[in-house]
């Protein structure tokens, strides 16, 4: 027993290496039947063994590999290694921003995610764009700047995002607002698909996005790395430089970054004036553990200018320098500033988690005379706190809990919504049973939004139409699904879940010009909170040399929000309003991958999505994406001890959109077509990766159907050639005496 101990006093970390070649296994998930929590390995496979502190059966999953369990004992006696065995079924990822961290596998919930090296290699502009290539996922823009995810048909406030663990919210209500986040120090973004209102409250309806910050590196590690990537048609850019170190019990990590973008030209070769953005990223980080309780605390600092786009701009702003970054014509500045504190601790049988931060978004708005005319802050404070328990091998529950209050200040002397506060808080409750092959769970629980608006000049004053109001909007959300998997490749996922939203300010109390898109728009303080039902289906099948999905859903809302003319006009202006009619949106998706044996590192793919939104009312839902098939072939060494090569070529093949809202226009049918490379090898401490990508490598001329643009006749960009180099050093540091 002491010689166990002596053992574990020298023993830094435990790896995790695959048997038979001894290669360690980076991201492989350790987790606890009982504790409930999950631990990832890091790039090398290995994991600190203060991690593991008062673990004791240690259950390990990896894709590729068979699911292994081990006694804490038995990972002292083997030198502190554990060995998974490699499998010809590939296993399912472990997910972090459901109920619990499991295998995708295991819980109900359509879910896919992303990690770095995938968001890196495409030469995408934004992380929106990235996201674009799953299944299902869009985006609306204005512009390479600007723009938004869309979850099957839905955007802006009823897709939630999840920034470090927190709800993030940019003033982004308005279509011509983009998300305003980049893919700048983040390490994995997770996408769930369809209502999860019953944890994360309103806004979650049409899904989540959950964007997580770069992991600590190996303990007793300093890693340092700097990037340039470089876009052809923009001759812009981004560079980066970031530092981290881990010294075991506690780790920080400092990035700084620049991007900046001209005008972008069309298939057609001419210049889509203003569509100009730029921005300046600063990121620290400081995480430890002492005992049972672990913290990671982000802050987060961005500065972005994006040039935005309406009718006849080019008779408003005189064009200049074709290569011009200056922001002399119309134009949104974000001013942004997070702190988030995101901890975990480990109690006698179960587990606490508690995220917390503070959040400021100052969103300004210059017309071009050099002058701010719109000027808003947002202020918002939040927590989320998740009790999780294993009542035995078989059964769990989840507690949780979020509370949130936002504070909506005008300083400009336009303005479009009044100032405002608004307070949230949810109770939920979840159980989940996992059998051999059959994992059910349940859920319910509610809450409420107060939301009060003050007197604001030129939006609810003595002359206007909406007078400052208060109320107080309750809520309840249900779900229940399963997972069922009748052997180790199949599996049958089937969920049934409702959605809330509370309209948002603008959809309340807007009463002004939107001089963006000249249009005076007015809302409505009477409308009830958008609901919905979702019922989704998927089918999957995971094989040595071949798999497929299947996923279908139909999603029925009560009091769809949106946007109607009215006929009417204020000043020569367009009025609208805010209406609310029942609605639907159906669809599915569908996807096939093959990875011959006989032809190691090729593989081939295909995806397809689409759906159809309807209006009670015999109309059309507006902003509904296109049918999508998009086919890609691509090779990759898979060789751990050589230069890592790797290249592929994909098209998007995008249906004509005629089933369209009566304000819309119908799109026509376009084919792109991508390709991209990268080599990736080692030289002494230092890892180099340079990658080459071409977008609409044919330079096609077309117009997207969620492009705001092509309402003014602008065409979506032209090929686009993107450089990306990257170095990484690592250097283990000397243990303290």
């Amino acid at each position: 027993m002491m010689g166990l101990l002596v053992a574990a006093a020298h023993a830094q970390t435990v790896t995790v290496r695959e048997t038979g070649s001894n290669e360690p296994v980076p991201h492989a998930a350790i987790y606890s039947m009982h504790a409930g929590k999950v631990i990832s390995t890091d790039a090398s496979g290995q994991v600190s063994l203060e991690q593991l502190a008062g673990l004791d059966t240690l259950h390990v999953r990896m894709v590729g590999y068979l699911p292994a369990a081990i006694s804490m004992e038995e990972v002292r006696a083997s030198d502190y290694t554990l060995w998974l065995k490699p499998s010809p079924i590939l296993l399912s990822e472990v997910v972090v921003s459901a109920y619990q961290k499991e295998s995708m596998r295991q819980s109900s919930l359509q879910i896919q995610a992303l990690e770095l090296a995938q968001l890196q290699e495409r030469g995408t502009h934004s992380l929106t764009d990235i996201l674009s290539t799953i299944p299902g996922v869009s985006s609306l823009g204005t512009g390479p700047g600007i723009s938004k995810p869309v979850i099957r048909g839905l955007y802006g406030n009823r897709i939630l995002v999840l920034f470090s663990g927190l709800r993030f919210d940019n003033q982004q209500w308005q279509d011509e607002h983009g998300l305003g986040l980049a893919d700048i120090g983040i390490s994995r973004v997770e996408v769930i698909k369809g209502p999860f209102s019953l944890l994360y409250g309103t806004e979650a309806l049409g899904g989540l996005i959950n964007i997580m910050e770069e992991r600590a590196p190996v303990p007793m590690t300093l890693e340092a790395d700097a990037g340039i990537k470089v876009h052809s048609n923009t001759a812009g850019g981004t560079v980066q430089a970031g530092i981290k170190a881990n010294r075991g019990n506690r780790w920080y990590r400092l990035r700084l970054a620049s991007t900046s973008h001209a005008d972008y030209s069309d298939g057609k070769g001419d210049r889509v004036l203003n569509s100009r953005f730029k921005g300046q990223y600063f990121k620290g980080s400081y995480g430890f553990q002492k005992g049972r309780w672990m913290s990671e605390n982000h802050y987060h600092l961005s500065y972005n200018k994006f040039g935005f786009i309406f009718n006849d701009l080019e008779g408003f702003f005189e064009a200049d320098e074709r290569w011009s970054r200056q922001m002399t014509g119309p134009h949104h500045i974000v001013l942004l500033n997070m702190f988030t504190s995101l901890n975990e601790i480990e109690l006698a049988s179960s587990r606490l988690e508690l995220n917390a931060g503070i959040q400021s978004n100052l969103r300004q708005e210059d017309e071009g005379g050099a002058e701010l005319s719109l000027q808003m802050h947002l202020l918002t404070g939040q927590y989320a706190l998740r009790w999780t328990k294993a009542l035995n091998s078989r059964w769990s529950t989840t507690l949780a809990n979020s509370s949130s209050y936002e504070r909506n200040t005008n300083y400009g002397r336009r303005k479009i919504v009044p100032d405002a506060h608004i307070a949230e808080s949810t109770l939920s409750g979840y159980l989940k049973h996992r059998g051999d092959k059959l994992t059910l769970e349940w859920g319910g629980g509610g809450g409420f939004r107060q939301i009060s608006t003050l007197l604001t000049p030129t939006v609810n004053s003595a002359e206007k139409e909406i007078d400052p109001f208060s109320q107080l909007r309750l809520f309840a959300n249900g779900m229940m699904g399963a997972s069922f998997s009748p052997a180790e490749a199949w599996n049958l996922k089937l969920n049934l879940a409702t959605g809330v939203r509370a309209p948002n300010l603008a959809e309340l109390s807007a009463n002004g010009l939107h001089e963006g898109i000249y249009t005076y728009e007015l809302g409505d303080p009477d409308m009830d909170n958008e609901r919905n039902i979702n019922a989704d289906a998927e089918l999957s099948y995971t094989g040595s040399q071949a798999s497929f999905s299947l996923s279908g859903f139909y999603n029925h809302f009560d009091g769809y929000i949106y946007l109607e003319p009215t006929g009417e006009e204020w000043f020569g202006f367009p009025v609208y309003r805010f209406r609310q009619h029942d609605a639907r949106i159906y669809g599915a998706e569908s996807s096939l991958s093959i990875h011959p044996s006989r032809l190691p590192g090729w593989s081939l793919s295909a995806t397809w999505s689409g759906l159809v939104g309807e209006l009670d009312k015999d109309n059309y839902l507006p902003w509904m994406p296109a049918q999508q098939l998009k086919p890609e072939i691509r090779y990759e060494q898979k060789d751990r001890d050589k230069p890592a090569f790797y290249g592929f070529a994909n098209a998007a093949l995008v249906f004509s959109k005629q089933q369209v809202n009566a304000e819309e226009q119908s799109s026509p049918a376009y084919q792109l077509i991508n390709a991209g490379m990268g080599y990736r090898f080692h030289k002494g401490q230092a890892a180099y990766t340079l990658g080459l990508a071409a977008n609409n490598l044919l330079n096609a001329a077309y117009f997207d159907h969620l492009s705001r643009l092509k309402n003014f006749g602008q065409l979506n960009m032209g090929r686009n050639v993107t450089l990306n180099l990257k170095i990484n050093l690592s250097q283990t540091l000397k243990t303290k005496n």
